[in-house]
This record gives structure tokens, C-alpha cells and sequence, in this order.
């Protein structure tokens, strides 16, 4: 297997158009259902829809792509294919950091790829981790604690009501109207669940009543120097998009952000309202994209991140995670629908993160 050399800024550009394979776990309705998965399991798979975008996105400046899922035979069809750079979107088929799975195989290859590296994509997929390193860091998290068994003692720091889920899942998954607890038997009964279901411990927060955003980003800091938009960046390096409000006072999960809100299609009935930009005033604007930048520095981060905020009771704002893996699914996504708020094309944006990536290998 032809092996590429580490990253780094003295290689020679490549030539000519790029083999970019599109890399992604696929969501499919009709497969069978494995026993003793949860309900909501494979939620954050991609439907084939996404990779078909993405790759026509690409295929506008003139490269050829391929997809390739990220199955077990994934590193024989890289050594079949041969990409020049993977588009990285895979979430991983299981284990504690299986979004760095693929991320991992391609280091291993040498093979370039876009998007945070191997460590960030563990660390990220791990709530509880991520929130112990912002808090040592003096970022703002509601007091948490995680749980291996439901008959765990609970801290005399953390109050009710408090809200649960798997401490190493995403896209709302094992997130329901039953996440929120008042009191301790409740709690017993949903981290029993979480453990059982989800094979992983549960965390266990201070139930944020404010409300919920999402802020977007893209960048680093020589963005400037290697971008072919220079001019979207700040000295600083970074695009910060018009944050999100996600508003789901009247979704299918009435003030939870849950799973079964999020697969609902904008505008049908049971979907939150994604109100972009937000109406916040120009402190909280201020304060929540700092969080977020601050955010994805301390999980080392690259290119491109999505981090969620929500309000304590005094209006505060807390950190509740970050997405190195944003979903790219246009007009639908939260990076797509920040990217169109700020007035960045779709085919523009998944460029840009090709082009990011690209430019740490040395293609570009």
C-alpha cells in the first residue's frame, strides 16, 4: 500500500484534480435491525442523499470522487482506489471512540483527510471527558457526574431536576422526554436504562432550563495564508457563522433537543424551529462564540467545529458539547444553515473544508 507522508507545509503542491474519496457511514430505514440496540441506534449515520451533495459539491472545481463506507473493508478499497484525500464524515461502527476510527486508519495509511485528527474525534464522542477538560480549563459546564451503575452515589453538589444521557453518543441519541428527572427514582430508572441499552455509562447533568444554540465554525490560524477566500477570516483565523437558536418549546419533544425532534424534516410538524441568526443581543453574541472558539482549542480542533450552548436559570451561558463532525446535509444541517446565513454557498463550504484539509498535507 502506497503510504503518504505526516502532514505538514513543505511539501510540493499536488498537480491537477484531486481522487476524493467521501468517506461515511450510510443510514439505511430498510436494513434489519440488529437485537438489543437501542431504538434510536445508527440515528447519526448519513443518508446516501448527503454523500451524493457533498460529492457534487466537490466535483464542481473538478476533481473526481468516489464514495467509500466506512465498513471493515474500508482499508482494502483505499489500497484498491488510491484517493489523493479523503472527505472525512464517518462516525465509526462501535467502541468508545469509534469516531476516530477512520481517522485512525488513515494515519496509519498516510492517506490526507479533512477534519479534526484522531484524538479530538475520541475525545469529543466522550461528554464526560470533554466537559472535565473545559471545566479544568475554567470554561462554564452545569455540574455533571457520570454513572456506571445505576446505584451509584449521587453527589450532594448535583440538584433536581437533572437530565441524562449516554455519555458517548451523538445526535440526540438516548434523548427522549424522559432525559429530564425530578427525582431519584427517576434518576435510578434512566441511568438503568441508558447503561442497559447503550452499553456505556450515563451522564447525569443539571438540567439547563434556557435557551438552546449552536454555534459554527471554520478556520485555523493561518486560514488566512491557505484559504482561497482569505478574505472570510478573521486575523485570528477563524469564520465564527451567525449562531443558531434551536427552539423546541413545541416540538415532538416539547423543550428537549431530542433525537426524534432532530430526524424531523424543517417545517414538519414535531421539528424544532431553527432561527438563524438568533435574536440575542451583541453580549451574549459575543460571549457564546468566544466559549465556542475557546472551546475547540482546548480539544484541538481543526478546520471545522460546531459547538452547543444553552442558558442556566440566570441566563448564563453553559457548554454541552462539540461536534468535529458536523452534519453537511444542505438545508438541514446546522453548519449548512449557518454557512447560508452568512451568505456562503453549500458547494462553497464543503470546498472550503476540502481545501483546509488539503493545504495541511501539502496538496494545496
Amino acid at each position: 500500500m502506497t503510504k503518504r507522508t505526516a502532514p505538514q507545509d513543505e511539501q510540493p503542491p499536488s498537480q491537477g484534480p484531486w481522487k476524493v474519496a467521501v468517506i461515511a457511514n450510510i443510514k439505511d430505514e430498510h436494513q434489519e435491525r440488529p437485537p438489543n440496540v437501542p431504538p434510536d441506534a445508527f440515528s447519526d449515520f448519513d443518508h446516501i442523499e448527503t454523500i451524493d451533495h457533498i460529492r457534487r459539491a466537490i466535483e464542481t472545481d473538478g476533481h473526481q470522487t468516489l464514495f467509500l463506507e466506512a465498513t471493515p473493508t474500508l482499508p482494502y478499497r483505499l489500497e484498491e482506489e488510491k484517493p489523493d484525500i479523503c472527505f472525512n464524515i464517518a462516525e465509526g461502527l462501535g467502541g468508545d471512540a469509534r469516531e476516530a476510527q477512520t481517522p485512525a486508519l488513515l494515519e496509519l495509511l498516510g492517506i490526507p483527510y479533512t477534519g479534526s485528527r484522531v484524538l479530538t474525534n475520541a475525545i469529543a464522542l466522550d461528554k464526560t471527558l470533554t466537559k472535565r477538560i473545559w471545566r479544568d480549563r475554567n470554561l462554564p459546564v452545569a455540574p455533571f457526574q457520570e454513572f456506571s451503575a445505576p446505584d451509584e452515589h449521587l453527589r450532594q453538589s448535583m440538584h433536581f431536576p437533572l437530565f441524562v444521557k449516554p455519555a458517548r453518543e451523538g445526535t440526540g441519541m438516548g434523548v427522549d422526554m424522559h432525559a429530564k428527572v425530578e427525582t431519584e427514582a427517576e434518576l435510578r430508572e434512566r441511568v438503568a436504562y441508558i447503561v442497559e441499552k447503550y452499553k456505556q455509562p450515563a451522564l447525569v447533568e443539571a438540567y439547563l432550563p434556557g435557551r438552546e444554540f449552536t454555534v459554527g465554525q471554520i478556520g485555523r490560524p493561518d486560514a488566512k495564508l491557505k484559504s482561497r477566500h482569505p478574505e472570510w477570516y478573521s486575523t485570528r483565523g477563524f469564520r465564527q457563522f451567525p449562531i443558531l437558536e434551536l427552539e423546541s418549546s413545541h416540538s415532538a419533544t416539547p423543550g428537549i433537543y431530542s433525537n426524534e425532534a432532530k430526524s424531523r424534516s424543517l417545517g414538519e410538524e414535531g421539528a424544532p424551529q431553527y432561527l438563524c441568526p438568533a435574536d440575542v443581543d451583541a453580549e451574549l453574541e459575543r460571549k457564546m462564540k468566544r466559549l465556542a472558539l475557546r472551546a475547540h482549542h482546548l480539544l484541538g480542533a481543526t478546520d471545522v467545529s460546531r459547538v452547543d450552548v444553552r442558558l442556566d436559570a440566570e441566563d448564563n451561558p453553559r457548554l454541552i458539547e462539540i461536534n468535529p463532525l458536523p452534519g453537511l446535509t444542505p438545508n438541514y444541517s446546522d453548519l449548512c444553515i449557518q454557512a447560508a446565513a452568512d451568505g456562503i454557498a453549500y458547494e462553497d463550504l464543503i470546498l472550503e473544508i476540502l481545501y483546509l484539509g488539503a493545504s495541511r498535507w501539502g496538496l494545496y
